[in-house]
């Protein structure tokens, strides 16, 4: 088994798509470290002569892995020799599409991010909003969100709310329960008028009084008492108002942004407007 590897991400575009798909089967390898280098925009023969004599030089005779995003097959074919091992992600694919649905691809490089521009800006947008409605702020533009998490604090909000901007591109405020509303069992008005787009998310007492302890150990607001009474008011506050729960404890920010926005009423492409 290899203790470490040399990766190489190499496309005639932005080298982006070859990065996220090596990573995402890379990380199935936890016990072997890998050297990773993406080289984009190769686009000519003499791009890949280049960066393949680049990519013998650097790991020598340990055979590299290498990632291709590459369209044009007369440059893919460059770094299919047998002092790497190249993993074709769109050849072998794309000539299997062609077959199945009878058509011919139009190998442009990049297609798929340039006619994304829509997308981008949609996400660019979302990022911007979960933002400005991050811990409670500006709860009076709760009417545009696409979904709004509440709940006590170090129950995971945040950053729940930023991967679900910055994945799913869909604006994600999120309120905080303070004891002023705790105290009062009420919520704001905006997520009262908004409640079939908020999500309640909740632990249990153990679990957040281990989180606070790490931070704030000894005090009231990480007292077992604290949380166990804060969790309970917020419970009731979310079925008074007909809030879904989601409960975050064990669950990964992946899982929980999943959880969330596949719940009834969360429409996950955003809302139109």
């Amino acid at each position: 088994m290899w203790n470490s590897k040399d990766v190489y991400y190499i496309s005639d575009s932005t080298a982006l798509l070859a990065e996220e798909m090596g990573k995402s089967m890379l990380c199935q390898f936890p016990e072997i470290g890998f050297n990773e280098e993406k080289i984009p925009f190769v686009r000519e023969r003499r791009d890949a002569e280049l960066a393949l004599a680049r990519i013998l030089k650097q790991s020598g005779g340990l055979q590299p892995l290498i990632f291709c995003t590459i369209m044009e097959e007369e440059v893919r074919q460059i770094f299919d020799i047998a002092e790497v091992e190249l993993i074709d992600l769109y050849g072998g694919f794309l000539s299997k599409l062609e077959h199945i649905l009878e058509a011919k691809a139009l190998h442009q490089p990049g297609y798929y991010r340039n006619r994304d521009d829509a997308k981008t800006e949609k996400r660019v947008e979302a990022i911007r909003y979960t933002l400005e409605h991050d811990d409670g702020k500006r709860t009076e533009g709760y009417d545009q969100a696409d979904i709004i998490l509440i709940g006590v604090s170090r129950t995971g909000k945040t950053p729940v709310s930023v991967y679900i901007a910055t994945h799913m591109s869909l604006k994600a405020a999120n309120f905080p329960l303070t004891a002023d509303h705790l105290d009062a069992y009420e919520l704001p008005a905006d997520i009262i008028r908004n409640r079939t787009r908020a999500v309640g998310l909740t632990v249990t007492p153990q679990f957040l009084h281990r989180i606070r302890e790490e931070r704030y150990r000894g005090s009231k607001y990480a007292a077992i008492t604290t949380c166990r009474a804060e969790l309970q008011r917020a419970e009731q506050l979310y079925m008074q108002h007909g809030i879904q729960i989601v409960h975050t404890e064990g669950k990964s920010i992946e899982e929980l942004s999943a959880e969330v926005t596949n719940l009834p009423g969360i429409c996950k492409k955003g809302r139109k407007r």
